[in-house]
């Protein structure tokens, strides 16, 4: 997509000025239908890296590779022009070395146009999350539950109850001091959420987190109900599209086996009709 295209989207500096404003809106989409239908709606849009697990069948998000992320990102912009396009970098693309974290997160923001990257990580990122600001690519952070370290978390566990609180709030002021413009939570406890939002002085974006926060994200195949293998408790399900498709395909089936469909309507004559040239 033209740069002239994109030009209406809002940068990381817009969304920094949030702060404290009309909470942001996002939600994740990996294909150019669903980015058109939220491009209206959406401050930015996230090519998430959970593209593994609901259109790719894998049990983790650890398996998705860059050209993935490209592929999908490349989709997305297809279908954006008002919101601002963030991508995720995926697992080992960028925690080897700082330089490694440049050439990866380069490349995403070259090949698919994208706006910023977003990375996991706190206290240890800090220092990767400096060295692409500096270098002219805006982070969007993301702590608490970070999807990318399930086998040192021991799974899908909240973060930052109890003794962990601090860790996190040292990762959220870790990740704003070294110049993310913004930063997600995932799966921390409401209070610590709070907490966080009001001492940092960046946007907070929450998915399993506060109302409180700066604003808000989710999987959009599960908000709408299309993606149903589980169901973490911070979704709510604003659609069950998910049912409706499968009566739909239950019916299409049963149309072609008893030779229902196609019907007239839906065939081609030797000669055109009025219907087919006018389409």
């Amino acid at each position: 997509m033209s740069a002239t295209a994109r030009k209406k989207a809002p940068n990381a500096e817009d969304i920094r000025a949030r702060k404290g404003g009309t909470p942001l809106v996002s939600l994740t989409a990996y294909t150019t239908p669903m980015a058109q239908l939220m491009d209206a709606h959406c401050d930015f849009v996230l090519v998430g890296d959970s593209v593994g697990m609901v259109l790719h069948g894998l049990s983790s998000t650890l398996g998705v590779t860059m050209e993935m992320m490209i592929l999908h990102g490349q989709a997305v912009a297809r279908g954006l022009n008002k919101a601002m396009m963030v991508i995720d970098m995926p697992f080992a693309s960028y925690e080897e070395s700082t330089e490694q974290a440049f050439r990866n997160a380069a490349r995403l923001m070259a090949e698919t146009g994208a706006g910023a990257v977003k990375l996991e990580g706190g206290v240890e990122m800090a220092e990767t999350i400096r060295f692409l600001v500096n270098r002219g690519i805006p982070v969007l952070a993301h702590i608490g539950l970070t999807p990318q370290s399930i086998n040192t978390l021991g799974g899908y566990k909240v973060q930052g109850r109890a003794e962990n609180a601090d860790a996190v709030v040292a990762d959220a002021r870790a990740v704003a001091k070294a110049g993310a413009f913004s930063v997600v939570f995932e799966k921390v406890p409401q209070v610590l959420a709070d907490r966080i939002t009001e001492e940092v002085d960046i946007p907070t974006i929450g998915i399993g987190a506060s109302a409180g926060c700066d604003g808000q994200i989710l999987v959009v195949e599960d908000m709408v109900g299309f993606f149903t293998a589980f169901k973490p408790k911070f979704v709510k399900r604003y659609a069950e599209l998910g049912p409706l498709a499968e009566a739909a395909i239950a019916e299409y089936a049963s149309d072609v086996r008893a030779r229902a469909f196609p019907t007239d309507a839906h065939v081609f004559s030797e000669q055109p009709t009025t219907a087919e040239t006018t389409a």
